[in-house]
């Protein structure tokens, strides 16, 4: 198949390296690449892991802002197609039946984190930035707040979820957002660490095992998803989204900052 947004190889050993691929947009989850994402999730084929990174200075910026602001302009069921398209790229991502290793560098915001969160393992290079960006935007991290929360548990979320703040690498690792710091340029064999066992376990096992932390984990369920959907439409429609959307888009600072 040929992408439009992911660099797809496959390796001898049938690991499957997924490069998110506009570098000149920093990797935004536009329409395009989250529908690719989402493809790629529900087929996956004979991988035996998936390691998943970003081309250019920044793994992933998050949501499209253009994309965005169309969602102010458009009508409700509008909003919630849209809505829906993103959490089920997420869940699609959550529940393959192999193991997925994020490796971040340079930035990781808004949608980005989702990404992070749905990796069974996620490496980071030291300097490497995060931030849940989207209030201070006018809206919230609504489809992606249940991987987030299962990841780092509320307590933990709450010090980072609402405010904005950019924390470093150091700091994701302590709110258990990531596995592990590494320097720059040890991330590659970092990544290979976590590949290497994979490749001595049998991938039926494997499946199974993912399978069964996730359904003894928190509940991530279609109730779930719905609320995270509708919460999202709701964020979307009010004033502070179209203010601050357009704020953004057009380089000036909302009335809040």
């Amino acid at each position: 198949m040929t992408w439009q947004t992911l660099d797809v190889r496959t390796d001898p050993r049938g690991v499957v390296h997924v490069t998110l691929n506009l570098p000149e947009r920093r990797n935004v989850l536009s329409p395009a690449m989250i529908a690719e994402l989402t493809e790629f999730a529900y087929a996956p084929g004979a991988a035996r892991a998936i390691v998943l990174s970003g081309a250019g200075p920044v793994f992933c910026a998050g949501g499209d802002l253009v994309w965005m602001r169309a969602q102010i302009e458009a009508d409700r069921p509008q909003r919630q197609r849209e809505a829906r398209k993103l959490a089920e790229m997420l869940q699609a991502l959550n529940t393959m039946p192999v193991p997925l290793i994020g490796r971040l560098h340079g930035g990781v915001f808004g949608g980005g984190i989702g990404l992070a969160s749905v990796c069974d393992v996620a490496l980071a290079a030291r300097g490497t930035k995060f931030c849940f960006s989207e209030t201070r935007l006018g809206i919230i991290p609504a489809t992606i707040g249940p991987y987030v929360l299962a990841r780092m548990g509320e307590g933990r979320a709450r010090r980072v979820f609402m405010s904005a703040r950019v924390f470093d690498a150091d700091e994701a690792e302590t709110l258990g957002l990531i596995s592990r710091v590494v320097d720059e340029a040890s991330l590659d064999v970092a990544v290979e660490a976590e590949v290497a066992p994979y490749l001595a376990t049998a991938p039926g096992a494997v499946a199974a095992a993912k399978a069964l932390a996730r359904a003894l984990g928190p509940r991530i369920d279609d109730a779930v998803i719905d609320d995270s959907i509708r919460r999202l439409a709701d964020a979307w429609e009010s004033p502070e989204a179209a203010t601050g959307i357009r704020a953004f888009l057009d380089k000036k600072s909302p009335p809040w900052n």
